[in-house]
Order: structure tokens, then sequence, then C-alpha cells
């Protein structure tokens, strides 16, 4: 089998989300590769439209019913569990990509000898072919036979995870699989697989359509969430040790656990969050002290936080009850100067 890919299902039925990737997929130019989907126990009739395509394509898609919910980390290792490609690819099942995707990225691959390949992607709002919002995913700079800076920069700027085509023993000739329970199961061990990957390849074309909507993972904040994203980032740190890259390329680990764990997980709270904990953020601030004391002394720190947040941030790290009350004071005061320019308009 030359390709497995792998679709984590959880209620994506309503508005043709899941028909639609489907319909990307059956429709692949290349041949000899199989649709392994996932249903995480969606609770409206995803399994159903999962059966149907898999009774309308028998020889392309394969249909596993997880009897728990695991979330998308768990659905993945579901997937991983029967895969028999050589290359393995993931995506998300209210996403779709173009009808060459696939065939793209492996002759890539087959024409340089790369075990790992990407390509951009492009924000849309809307079911269609048409090109959204292009998002260069990678680096050109970035390719190439892979030696320590070129990893430096792939831990830095990663990339997501579904954009890509893995060798099979990228994967598979480890024991780890992606966490389960909690989103952001891509942060936990993305690290760990560019840093196997000898060879990496980029095709700067958006082939890839992720879908905007109001159900998605990064548009939906709640405690929980920032919970889960937390624990990607200490999955993240506990790969770095258990194999061997923690201390060799240490300031980029921490700039990556200070941005995922730390300042995402600070602003969107603070943000996103109606009913703010007082514990939950002291508790946030004091495990980034513990983990990093030095995180704001990091090479990296001043040119990927922005200013604004390093002051927020400073103001957090001497003081939560200060740093709460501020926000809350420049989150009202923007809001009425919000409010007043409307009325003036």
């Amino acid at each position: 089998m030359r390709l497995s890919i792998i679709v984590p299902v959880y209620n994506m039925a309503a508005d043709d989300k899941l028909a639609y990737c489907l319909n990307s997929l059956v429709n692949q130019t290349i041949s000899d590769y199989e649709i392994i989907a996932v249903d995480d126990c969606s609770t409206d009739n995803s399994l159903e439209i999962l059966r149907s395509y898999q009774k309308k394509f028998p020889d392309k898609i394969r249909v596993i019913a997880s009897p728990v919910n695991k979330k998308q980390g768990g659905a993945k290792n579901l997937g991983l569990e029967v895969a028999c490609g050589e290359w393995i690819g993931f995506i998300d099942s209210d996403d779709w990509v173009t009808e060459d995707f696939y065939e793209r990225l492996l002759t890539r691959a087959e024409e340089t000898g790369a075990d790992m390949v990407g390509c951009d992607y492009h924000l849309t709002h809307k079911h269609s072919m048409e090109i959204g919002t292009v998002v260069a995913n990678n680096k050109a700079s970035q390719t190439g036979e892979l030696e320590e800076e070129k990893y430096r920069s792939l831990i830095l700027d990663s990339g997501s995870l579904v954009v890509k085509i893995y060798k099979r023993h990228i994967i598979m000739d480890y024991p780890n699989r992606f966490p389960e329970g909690i989103f952001y199961e891509d942060n936990a061990i993305s690290n760990s697989w560019m840093l196997r990957s000898k060879h990496f390849e980029y095709i700067p074309e958006p082939l890839y359509y992720y879908y905007q909507h109001g159900s998605s993972t990064v548009h939906t904040i709640t405690k929980e969430r920032c919970e889960h994203r937390m624990e990607a980032a200490r999955v993240m740190i506990k790969e770095a040790k258990q194999f061997d890259f923690f201390e060799k390329y240490y300031p980029e680990i921490e700039s990556s656990f200070t941005t995922l764990f730390y300042v995402n997980t600070l602003f969107s709270y603070m943000a996103g969050v109606e009913k703010k904990e007082y514990r939950f953020v002291e508790a946030l601030g004091r495990e980034m002290k513990e983990t990093f004391p030095g995180f704001m002394e990091n090479r990296y720190y001043e040119e990927r936080v922005h200013a604004e947040e390093r002051k927020l941030i400073r103001m957090h790290m001497k003081s939560t009850m200060y740093f709460m009350l501020y926000y809350r004071l420049l989150w009202a005061y923007r809001n009425f100067r919000k409010r007043l320019s409307g009325k003036n308009s």
C-alpha cells in the first residue's frame, strides 16, 4: 500500500462538512491508497455517512467506530493501528484537498528522496475550490537534507501536521503515539516526528483547504481547551527528554513551550473565557516559571512575543492579582473606545 490517509471524525455531518471532505479524498489522482475514517463516538449521523461511503467505495474507505470518545489523538491512534501505507497522512474531517494533493506530495518525495513533504494551505469560509487566504506553512530554507540549523527552524516554525505526509518509519518505528483525551495533540508530538526526518521537501502552493467555522478547535475557547493546550505542551517536553533532544535544542524547545503553554493560553483564556478564575491564571504563571525560569531571556522571546504581551507578562510574573485587574480595565477601555467609535461613524 502506497499511502494511508487517516481521518478522525466527530460530529461533522451538518452542512455537508464530512461529505465534502470525503469527496475530495475518494477522487484523488493517485492509486493504491486507503482512507481510514475513524468515528470518535459521534452523536450525529457521521458514522452513517462514513458507512455509506464505505459501501460505495469499498476498495478505498475503511471505517472504524471507536467504542469511546478519545478526542482526535485517540481516533488517529486507532487509524495508525491498522494503517498499511508506506506513507501516512492525516486530514481533519471538516477540511478538504485538491484532487492531486497526495500525488503532488508523493511525486516530490520520489523525485528528491524526502521522507517528509508538505505544502501551503488556505483559509476558507465556504465549500468551494476557490483560493482563500493563503498561509505559508513552511519556508524554503527548511527544505533539503536536514541538519542542526534546519531542525532548529522546524521546531520554531513546524507548520501544520495535516498538510504533510510522513514516511512510515518516522511514526511507526517508535512506541509513542498521539496523546489521547485532549485537543492540540499535534503540537505534542510534531517535534519528535520532524527530528526523525532526514530530508524535508515543501511545495509552496496552497493545496489544502482549511475550513473556518465556529465549532472548529481553534475557534472554541474554554478553560478545558486551555488545559488541553497546556497538557500538549507538557507532553512536548516529555517527548524531547525521552528522545534526547531537549538539551541540544533547549532554546527552541523553551520558546515553543512558552508560546504554546503560556502565551497562547494566557491571552486566549483572558480574552475568550467569560468567568475567569484567579487560581487558574496564578497556576499557569507559576508552572511557566518552574518549568523555564529564564524564559523571558530566551533569544527568541523578543522577536516572537508582541511588545504589549511582553509588558503584560512581566506584570503577570510579578502579581497575578494586579495583572488580572489591569487586564480587565484595559479590556473595558478598549470596548468603550470601540462603542464610541461605532457611534461616531
